[in-house]
Protein backbone atom coordinates (compact mmCIF):
# COMPACT_ATOMS: atom_id res chain seq x y z
CA UNK A 1 0.00 0.00 0.00
CA UNK A 2 2.97 2.18 0.02
CA UNK A 3 2.55 5.42 -2.38
CA UNK A 4 -1.16 4.88 -2.34
CA UNK A 5 -3.67 7.37 -0.14
CA UNK A 6 -5.44 5.84 2.40
CA UNK A 7 -8.06 7.66 3.84
CA UNK A 8 -8.05 8.83 7.60
CA UNK A 9 -10.46 7.33 9.70
CA UNK A 10 -12.59 9.88 11.81
CA UNK A 11 -12.10 11.13 15.18
CA UNK A 12 -13.62 9.59 17.52
CA UNK A 13 -17.05 11.32 18.78
CA UNK A 14 -17.36 12.72 15.09
CA UNK A 15 -19.66 12.71 12.60
CA UNK A 16 -19.57 13.95 8.88
CA UNK A 17 -21.52 13.30 6.11
CA UNK A 18 -20.17 11.20 3.74
CA UNK A 19 -19.31 12.36 -0.30
CA UNK A 20 -21.54 11.59 -2.74
CA UNK A 21 -21.03 8.21 -5.00
CA UNK A 22 -18.93 8.78 -8.50
CA UNK A 23 -20.75 8.43 -10.89
CA UNK A 24 -18.67 7.40 -14.62
CA UNK A 25 -18.91 9.31 -17.22
CA UNK A 26 -22.14 8.13 -19.47
CA UNK A 27 -23.59 6.45 -16.47
CA UNK A 28 -26.60 8.03 -15.13
CA UNK A 29 -27.09 9.11 -11.25
CA UNK A 30 -29.04 6.73 -8.93
CA UNK A 31 -32.45 7.83 -8.15
CA UNK A 32 -32.83 8.24 -4.34
CA UNK A 33 -35.72 6.22 -3.44
CA UNK A 34 -37.83 8.30 -1.62
CA UNK A 35 -39.11 6.86 1.78
CA UNK A 36 -43.22 6.74 2.28
CA UNK A 37 -44.87 9.90 3.83
CA UNK A 38 -44.48 9.96 7.89
CA UNK A 39 -47.44 12.72 8.30
CA UNK A 40 -46.70 13.23 12.06
CA UNK A 41 -43.01 13.90 11.77
CA UNK A 42 -43.32 15.84 8.49
CA UNK A 43 -45.85 17.95 10.37
CA UNK A 44 -43.49 19.09 13.70
CA UNK A 45 -40.61 19.62 10.50
CA UNK A 46 -42.89 21.89 8.58
CA UNK A 47 -43.58 23.85 12.02
CA UNK A 48 -39.85 24.21 12.53
CA UNK A 49 -39.13 25.48 9.46
CA UNK A 50 -42.15 28.36 9.20
CA UNK A 51 -39.95 29.16 12.71
CA UNK A 52 -36.88 29.46 11.59
CA UNK A 53 -37.70 30.93 8.41
CA UNK A 54 -40.64 32.98 8.70
CA UNK A 55 -40.50 33.67 12.51
CA UNK A 56 -43.45 31.92 12.64
CA UNK A 57 -45.78 31.43 15.78
CA UNK A 58 -45.80 27.21 16.65
CA UNK A 59 -48.78 27.83 18.36
CA UNK A 60 -50.56 29.44 14.71
CA UNK A 61 -49.06 27.69 12.53
CA UNK A 62 -49.67 23.80 14.15
CA UNK A 63 -53.58 23.90 14.57
CA UNK A 64 -54.06 25.03 10.95
CA UNK A 65 -51.93 22.39 9.48
CA UNK A 66 -52.70 19.53 11.52
CA UNK A 67 -56.18 20.48 10.27
CA UNK A 68 -55.20 21.16 6.62
CA UNK A 69 -53.63 17.65 6.40
CA UNK A 70 -56.35 16.12 8.23
CA UNK A 71 -54.25 14.05 10.66
CA UNK A 72 -55.76 11.33 12.52
CA UNK A 73 -55.68 11.97 16.04
CA UNK A 74 -52.66 9.67 17.24
CA UNK A 75 -50.66 11.82 14.85
CA UNK A 76 -51.58 14.97 15.15
CA UNK A 77 -50.71 14.37 18.85
CA UNK A 78 -47.83 13.23 18.17
CA UNK A 79 -46.51 15.70 15.70
CA UNK A 80 -48.02 18.32 18.68
CA UNK A 81 -45.42 16.64 20.84
CA UNK A 82 -42.97 16.64 18.41
CA UNK A 83 -43.15 20.22 17.54
CA UNK A 84 -43.25 21.90 20.69
CA UNK A 85 -41.35 19.52 22.25
CA UNK A 86 -38.16 20.44 20.16
CA UNK A 87 -39.02 24.02 20.43
CA UNK A 88 -38.74 23.88 23.93
CA UNK A 89 -35.80 21.76 24.47
CA UNK A 90 -33.41 23.20 21.51
CA UNK A 91 -31.02 24.14 23.59
CA UNK A 92 -30.43 21.25 25.57
CA UNK A 93 -30.83 19.58 22.30
CA UNK A 94 -28.01 21.39 20.96
CA UNK A 95 -25.82 21.24 23.58
CA UNK A 96 -25.86 17.13 22.84
CA UNK A 97 -25.86 17.57 19.33
CA UNK A 98 -22.83 19.61 19.43
CA UNK A 99 -20.98 16.87 21.19
CA UNK A 100 -21.73 14.61 18.57
CA UNK A 101 -20.66 16.87 15.35
CA UNK A 102 -16.77 17.61 14.61
CA UNK A 103 -17.81 21.43 13.55
CA UNK A 104 -20.02 23.88 15.22
CA UNK A 105 -23.81 23.59 14.66
CA UNK A 106 -23.83 26.96 12.95
CA UNK A 107 -22.33 25.42 9.93
CA UNK A 108 -24.71 22.32 9.07
CA UNK A 109 -27.36 23.44 6.86
CA UNK A 110 -30.21 24.87 8.67
CA UNK A 111 -32.79 21.93 7.40
CA UNK A 112 -30.66 19.18 8.44
CA UNK A 113 -29.79 21.11 11.97
CA UNK A 114 -33.74 20.93 12.69
CA UNK A 115 -34.28 17.10 11.24
CA UNK A 116 -31.24 16.55 13.80
CA UNK A 117 -33.12 18.52 16.27
CA UNK A 118 -36.24 16.21 16.01
CA UNK A 119 -34.36 12.86 15.74
CA UNK A 120 -32.60 14.01 18.95
CA UNK A 121 -35.81 14.86 20.60
CA UNK A 122 -37.58 11.92 19.92
CA UNK A 123 -34.23 9.31 21.49
CA UNK A 124 -33.64 11.94 24.52
CA UNK A 125 -37.00 13.14 25.81
CA UNK A 126 -39.91 10.47 24.58
CA UNK A 127 -40.57 7.00 24.70
CA UNK A 128 -39.70 6.07 21.11
CA UNK A 129 -37.71 3.04 20.63
CA UNK A 130 -34.27 3.66 19.78
CA UNK A 131 -34.22 1.65 16.18
CA UNK A 132 -37.40 3.81 15.19
CA UNK A 133 -36.54 7.15 16.07
CA UNK A 134 -33.54 6.73 14.00
CA UNK A 135 -34.73 5.18 11.36
CA UNK A 136 -38.27 7.21 10.70
CA UNK A 137 -35.49 10.51 11.27
CA UNK A 138 -33.42 9.29 9.02
CA UNK A 139 -36.61 8.42 6.48
CA UNK A 140 -37.34 11.87 7.02
CA UNK A 141 -33.86 13.78 6.25
CA UNK A 142 -34.37 11.86 2.86
CA UNK A 143 -38.12 12.91 2.25
CA UNK A 144 -36.46 16.62 2.75
CA UNK A 145 -33.42 16.48 1.79
CA UNK A 146 -30.41 13.83 0.02
CA UNK A 147 -28.50 10.67 0.80
CA UNK A 148 -25.77 12.35 2.28
CA UNK A 149 -27.25 14.59 4.95
CA UNK A 150 -29.37 11.66 5.82
CA UNK A 151 -26.02 9.25 6.40
CA UNK A 152 -24.92 12.45 8.32
CA UNK A 153 -28.09 12.02 10.11
CA UNK A 154 -28.17 8.42 10.53
CA UNK A 155 -24.64 8.64 11.96
CA UNK A 156 -25.01 11.29 14.46
CA UNK A 157 -28.28 10.51 15.94
CA UNK A 158 -26.89 7.07 17.02
CA UNK A 159 -24.14 8.68 18.89
CA UNK A 160 -26.81 10.94 20.54
CA UNK A 161 -28.65 7.21 21.15
CA UNK A 162 -25.39 5.81 22.96
CA UNK A 163 -26.52 7.81 26.18
CA UNK A 164 -29.60 8.57 27.95
CA UNK A 165 -30.56 12.47 28.72
CA UNK A 166 -29.26 12.03 32.88
CA UNK A 167 -25.92 10.53 31.34
CA UNK A 168 -25.12 13.73 29.06
CA UNK A 169 -26.80 16.05 31.15
CA UNK A 170 -24.21 14.96 33.41
CA UNK A 171 -21.41 14.84 30.70
CA UNK A 172 -22.34 18.67 29.51
CA UNK A 173 -23.49 20.47 32.88
CA UNK A 174 -20.92 23.93 33.53
CA UNK A 175 -19.31 23.87 36.48
CA UNK A 176 -21.61 27.11 37.44
CA UNK A 177 -24.77 25.86 38.76
CA UNK A 178 -27.23 28.60 37.07
CA UNK A 179 -25.85 27.54 33.67
CA UNK A 180 -26.16 23.82 34.77
CA UNK A 181 -30.24 24.31 36.10
CA UNK A 182 -30.80 26.31 32.46
CA UNK A 183 -29.14 23.25 30.54
CA UNK A 184 -31.03 20.60 32.55
CA UNK A 185 -34.27 22.73 31.87
CA UNK A 186 -33.15 23.82 28.53
CA UNK A 187 -33.69 27.94 29.52
CA UNK A 188 -30.95 30.07 28.36
CA UNK A 189 -28.92 31.24 31.50
CA UNK A 190 -30.10 34.93 31.24
CA UNK A 191 -34.27 33.48 31.75
CA UNK A 192 -32.45 31.27 34.75
CA UNK A 193 -30.97 34.20 36.00
CA UNK A 194 -34.48 36.34 35.82
CA UNK A 195 -36.41 33.63 37.46
CA UNK A 196 -33.83 33.05 40.22
CA UNK A 197 -33.65 36.54 40.81
CA UNK A 198 -37.62 36.92 41.59
CA UNK A 199 -37.44 33.61 44.14
CA UNK A 200 -34.86 35.35 45.90
CA UNK A 201 -32.02 33.89 45.18
CA UNK A 202 -33.17 30.26 45.98
CA UNK A 203 -31.17 28.26 43.27
CA UNK A 204 -33.80 24.85 44.29
CA UNK A 205 -36.53 26.70 44.17
CA UNK A 206 -35.26 28.16 40.81
CA UNK A 207 -34.67 25.00 39.69
CA UNK A 208 -37.89 23.83 40.50
CA UNK A 209 -39.50 26.83 38.70
CA UNK A 210 -37.58 26.10 35.31
CA UNK A 211 -38.37 22.14 35.36
CA UNK A 212 -42.07 22.51 35.47
CA UNK A 213 -41.89 25.43 33.41
CA UNK A 214 -40.19 23.21 30.27
CA UNK A 215 -42.86 20.75 31.26
CA UNK A 216 -46.24 20.74 28.56
CA UNK A 217 -49.12 22.52 30.16
CA UNK A 218 -52.70 21.66 30.98
CA UNK A 219 -54.99 23.61 28.45
CA UNK A 220 -57.25 25.66 30.43
CA UNK A 221 -60.35 26.82 29.82
CA UNK A 222 -62.51 29.87 30.87
CA UNK A 223 -66.08 29.46 31.80
CA UNK A 224 -67.82 32.91 30.48
CA UNK A 225 -70.90 32.86 30.00
CA UNK A 226 -72.46 29.21 31.40
CA UNK A 227 -71.90 27.83 34.01
CA UNK A 228 -68.55 25.92 35.21
CA UNK A 229 -70.30 22.42 36.17
CA UNK A 230 -71.46 22.71 32.13
CA UNK A 231 -68.09 23.58 30.85
CA UNK A 232 -67.02 19.97 32.66
CA UNK A 233 -69.13 18.27 31.35
CA UNK A 234 -69.15 19.34 27.83
CA UNK A 235 -65.21 19.25 27.76
CA UNK A 236 -64.70 16.57 30.66
CA UNK A 237 -61.87 18.59 32.46
CA UNK A 238 -61.60 19.03 35.52
CA UNK A 239 -62.26 22.08 37.55
CA UNK A 240 -59.81 24.12 38.29
CA UNK A 241 -58.52 24.58 41.88
CA UNK A 242 -58.38 28.41 42.19
CA UNK A 243 -60.37 30.29 39.59
CA UNK A 244 -64.02 29.77 40.24
CA UNK A 245 -64.56 29.78 36.74
CA UNK A 246 -61.50 27.58 35.54
CA UNK A 247 -61.35 24.18 33.77
CA UNK A 248 -58.20 22.22 33.48
CA UNK A 249 -57.78 19.48 30.53
CA UNK A 250 -54.38 17.19 30.63
CA UNK A 251 -54.64 17.49 26.92
CA UNK A 252 -57.37 18.09 23.71
CA UNK A 253 -58.60 20.39 21.38
CA UNK A 254 -60.27 22.60 22.58
CA UNK A 255 -61.40 25.04 19.90
CA UNK A 256 -63.72 21.88 18.99
CA UNK A 257 -65.78 22.51 21.35
CA UNK A 258 -69.07 24.41 20.56
CA UNK A 259 -69.06 26.62 24.08
CA UNK A 260 -65.65 28.12 23.25
CA UNK A 261 -66.36 28.13 19.53
CA UNK A 262 -69.56 30.46 20.25
CA UNK A 263 -67.59 32.57 23.01
CA UNK A 264 -69.43 31.01 25.89
CA UNK A 265 -66.16 29.66 27.38
CA UNK A 266 -62.26 30.43 26.40
CA UNK A 267 -58.88 29.24 26.49
CA UNK A 268 -56.83 31.23 29.07
CA UNK A 269 -54.60 30.39 31.61
CA UNK A 270 -55.91 30.38 35.14
CA UNK A 271 -53.38 32.56 36.42
CA UNK A 272 -54.77 34.91 33.89
CA UNK A 273 -58.31 34.64 34.64
CA UNK A 274 -56.89 35.09 38.63
CA UNK A 275 -55.88 38.52 37.13
CA UNK A 276 -59.36 39.69 35.80
CA UNK A 277 -60.99 38.56 38.58
CA UNK A 278 -58.42 40.33 41.06
CA UNK A 279 -59.64 43.50 39.58
CA UNK A 280 -63.16 43.25 39.67
CA UNK A 281 -63.05 42.09 43.61
CA UNK A 282 -60.94 44.73 44.68
CA UNK A 283 -62.88 46.69 47.45
CA UNK A 284 -63.63 49.98 45.80
CA UNK A 285 -65.75 53.28 47.31
CA UNK A 286 -68.01 55.18 45.05
CA UNK A 287 -69.22 54.07 41.87
CA UNK A 288 -68.43 51.51 40.10
CA UNK A 289 -69.59 52.07 36.62
CA UNK A 290 -67.37 52.56 34.26
CA UNK A 291 -64.16 49.89 33.71
CA UNK A 292 -61.24 49.99 31.63
CA UNK A 293 -58.79 48.02 30.07
CA UNK A 294 -55.64 49.84 28.60
CA UNK A 295 -54.03 47.01 26.58
CA UNK A 296 -57.11 43.93 25.93
CA UNK A 297 -55.43 42.70 22.65
CA UNK A 298 -56.01 39.61 22.03
CA UNK A 299 -59.18 39.80 24.52
CA UNK A 300 -59.28 36.85 27.13
CA UNK A 301 -59.11 38.63 29.89
CA UNK A 302 -61.29 41.79 28.63
CA UNK A 303 -63.79 39.30 27.75
CA UNK A 304 -63.97 37.84 30.99
CA UNK A 305 -63.92 41.55 32.48
CA UNK A 306 -66.73 41.93 30.12
CA UNK A 307 -68.86 39.48 31.51
CA UNK A 308 -68.14 40.56 34.96
CA UNK A 309 -69.11 44.09 34.35
CA UNK A 310 -71.93 43.04 32.27
CA UNK A 311 -73.15 41.31 35.59
CA UNK A 312 -73.14 44.88 38.12
CA UNK A 313 -74.37 46.80 35.56
CA UNK A 314 -71.32 48.33 34.58
CA UNK A 315 -69.59 48.97 31.30
CA UNK A 316 -65.99 47.79 29.86
CA UNK A 317 -64.09 49.98 27.43
CA UNK A 318 -61.16 47.82 25.76
CA UNK A 319 -58.47 49.83 23.96
CA UNK A 320 -55.74 48.65 21.95
CA UNK A 321 -53.09 49.99 19.60
CA UNK A 322 -52.99 47.11 17.03
CA UNK A 323 -56.19 47.18 14.68
CA UNK A 324 -56.03 43.86 14.05
CA UNK A 325 -55.22 42.54 17.88
CA UNK A 326 -58.87 45.26 18.51
CA UNK A 327 -60.96 43.03 16.09
CA UNK A 328 -59.78 39.90 17.99
CA UNK A 329 -61.34 41.56 21.16
CA UNK A 330 -64.12 42.10 19.71
CA UNK A 331 -64.58 38.77 17.79
CA UNK A 332 -64.19 37.83 21.94
CA UNK A 333 -67.44 39.09 22.58
CA UNK A 334 -66.19 42.48 23.94
CA UNK A 335 -69.24 45.10 23.37
CA UNK A 336 -67.12 48.50 23.46
CA UNK A 337 -63.51 48.51 21.76
CA UNK A 338 -61.35 50.92 20.31
CA UNK A 339 -58.48 50.68 18.41
CA UNK A 340 -56.06 53.79 19.93
CA UNK A 341 -52.92 53.92 21.70
CA UNK A 342 -52.96 53.33 25.26
CA UNK A 343 -50.02 56.36 25.93
CA UNK A 344 -53.00 58.53 24.76
CA UNK A 345 -56.23 56.75 26.02
CA UNK A 346 -59.51 57.91 24.46
CA UNK A 347 -61.30 58.58 27.77
CA UNK A 348 -62.27 61.66 30.03
CA UNK A 349 -58.74 62.03 32.48
CA UNK A 350 -59.90 60.95 35.92
CA UNK A 351 -63.03 58.86 35.42
CA UNK A 352 -62.12 54.93 35.06
CA UNK A 353 -63.39 53.00 38.46
CA UNK A 354 -61.20 49.98 37.17
CA UNK A 355 -58.39 49.91 35.24
CA UNK A 356 -56.40 46.67 33.74
CA UNK A 357 -52.86 47.40 32.78
CA UNK A 358 -51.64 44.42 31.52
CA UNK A 359 -48.44 45.91 29.91
CA UNK A 360 -46.98 44.14 26.77
CA UNK A 361 -43.75 42.43 27.82
CA UNK A 362 -41.42 39.65 27.69
CA UNK A 363 -43.68 37.04 27.96
CA UNK A 364 -40.92 35.05 30.06
CA UNK A 365 -43.71 34.26 32.28
CA UNK A 366 -45.90 31.71 29.12
CA UNK A 367 -42.57 30.38 27.56
CA UNK A 368 -43.99 26.69 28.33
CA UNK A 369 -47.35 28.21 26.03
CA UNK A 370 -45.05 29.70 23.53
CA UNK A 371 -42.07 26.68 23.09
CA UNK A 372 -40.00 29.32 20.61
CA UNK A 373 -39.88 31.96 22.51
CA UNK A 374 -37.47 31.39 24.82
CA UNK A 375 -35.19 31.38 21.99
CA UNK A 376 -36.39 34.41 20.46
CA UNK A 377 -36.47 36.73 23.61
CA UNK A 378 -33.26 38.45 24.55
CA UNK A 379 -31.78 40.87 27.36
CA UNK A 380 -31.89 43.65 24.92
CA UNK A 381 -35.46 43.39 24.38
CA UNK A 382 -36.22 44.84 28.17
CA UNK A 383 -34.95 48.61 27.64
CA UNK A 384 -37.33 49.16 25.26
CA UNK A 385 -40.29 46.96 26.96
CA UNK A 386 -39.95 48.87 30.20
CA UNK A 387 -39.92 52.25 28.75
CA UNK A 388 -43.50 50.89 27.70
CA UNK A 389 -44.06 50.18 30.77
CA UNK A 390 -43.78 53.02 32.25
CA UNK A 391 -45.89 55.81 29.63
CA UNK A 392 -48.43 53.17 30.11
CA UNK A 393 -48.40 53.08 33.46
CA UNK A 394 -48.46 56.75 33.56
CA UNK A 395 -51.45 57.38 31.21
CA UNK A 396 -53.76 54.39 32.95
CA UNK A 397 -53.18 56.44 36.47
CA UNK A 398 -54.07 59.54 34.56
CA UNK A 399 -56.95 57.94 33.18
CA UNK A 400 -58.04 56.65 37.36
CA UNK A 401 -60.35 58.74 39.29
CA UNK A 402 -59.44 59.54 42.99
CA UNK A 403 -60.34 56.45 44.64
CA UNK A 404 -60.41 54.08 42.03
CA UNK A 405 -58.45 50.82 41.73
CA UNK A 406 -55.33 49.74 38.93
CA UNK A 407 -54.58 46.52 38.62
CA UNK A 408 -51.08 46.43 36.57
CA UNK A 409 -49.92 43.13 35.64
CA UNK A 410 -47.29 41.11 33.17
CA UNK A 411 -47.13 37.93 32.05
CA UNK A 412 -43.31 37.48 33.33
CA UNK A 413 -41.41 37.64 36.44
CA UNK A 414 -38.82 39.42 35.60
CA UNK A 415 -37.92 42.14 38.29
CA UNK A 416 -37.55 44.54 35.75
CA UNK A 417 -41.06 44.54 34.48
CA UNK A 418 -43.08 43.76 37.95
CA UNK A 419 -41.45 45.34 40.97
CA UNK A 420 -39.58 47.89 39.39
CA UNK A 421 -42.28 49.64 37.29
CA UNK A 422 -44.70 49.33 40.37
CA UNK A 423 -42.00 50.97 42.73
CA UNK A 424 -41.34 53.57 39.54
CA UNK A 425 -45.24 54.59 39.41
CA UNK A 426 -45.60 55.08 43.40
CA UNK A 427 -42.86 57.53 43.69
CA UNK A 428 -43.71 59.40 40.18
CA UNK A 429 -47.63 59.62 41.32
CA UNK A 430 -47.56 61.00 44.85
CA UNK A 431 -51.46 60.08 44.78
CA UNK A 432 -51.24 56.62 44.38
CA UNK A 433 -50.81 53.64 46.89
CA UNK A 434 -50.53 49.97 46.59
CA UNK A 435 -52.53 47.76 48.35
CA UNK A 436 -51.94 43.93 49.39
CA UNK A 437 -53.38 42.09 46.27
CA UNK A 438 -53.07 38.43 48.05
CA UNK A 439 -56.71 38.69 49.42
CA UNK A 440 -58.30 38.87 46.29
CA UNK A 441 -57.30 35.46 45.46
CA UNK A 442 -58.86 33.87 48.20
CA UNK A 443 -57.57 30.17 48.43
CA UNK A 444 -54.83 30.46 46.04
CA UNK A 445 -51.44 28.82 48.62
CA UNK A 446 -47.60 30.59 48.83
CA UNK A 447 -48.41 34.02 47.54
CA UNK A 448 -45.66 35.31 49.20
CA UNK A 449 -45.05 38.03 51.75
CA UNK A 450 -47.32 40.35 49.39
CA UNK A 451 -48.21 43.08 48.87
CA UNK A 452 -47.90 42.33 45.31
CA UNK A 453 -48.46 38.84 43.72
CA UNK A 454 -46.70 36.20 41.67
CA UNK A 455 -47.80 33.30 40.37
CA UNK A 456 -45.50 30.62 39.65
CA UNK A 457 -45.57 27.05 37.41
CA UNK A 458 -44.36 24.83 39.66
CA UNK A 459 -46.82 26.52 42.64
CA UNK A 460 -49.60 26.70 41.22
CA UNK A 461 -49.94 25.42 38.13
CA UNK A 462 -50.02 28.77 36.38
CA UNK A 463 -48.18 30.77 33.85
CA UNK A 464 -46.12 32.96 36.22
CA UNK A 465 -48.69 36.22 36.38
CA UNK A 466 -47.79 38.93 38.46
CA UNK A 467 -50.35 41.57 39.46
CA UNK A 468 -49.85 44.87 41.73
CA UNK A 469 -52.75 46.37 43.13
CA UNK A 470 -52.72 50.43 43.13
CA UNK A 471 -55.98 53.05 44.74
CA UNK A 472 -55.48 56.77 43.38
CA UNK A 473 -56.19 58.91 47.09
CA UNK A 474 -58.65 61.01 47.19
Amino acid sequence: MTGQHRPRPPKPGSATPPRSPRVKDGQKAPQLRRPPSDPARQAAYDVLTAVRERSAYANLVLPGLLRDRRLDARDAAFATELAYGTLRAQGQLDAVLQACVDRPLAQVDPPVLDVLRLGAYQLLRTRTPTHAAVSATVDLARRVSTAGPAAFCNAVLRKVAAKDLATWLAELAPADGLAAVALESSHPRWIASAFRDALGGDLAETRAALLADDLRPQVHLVARRLPREELVALSGGDPGPWSARAVRLPEGSPGELAAVRDGRAGVQDEGSQLVALALAAAPLEGPDARWLDVCAGPGGKAALLDELARERGATLLAVDVQPHRARLVRQAGVRAVVAADSRSLPVVPGTADRVLLDAPCSGLGALRRRPEARWRRTPADLPALTRLQRELMDSAVGALRPGGVLLYATCSPHLAETVVPVSDALRRHADLEQLDARPLLPGVPDLGDGPAVQLWPHRHGTDAMYLALLRRLA
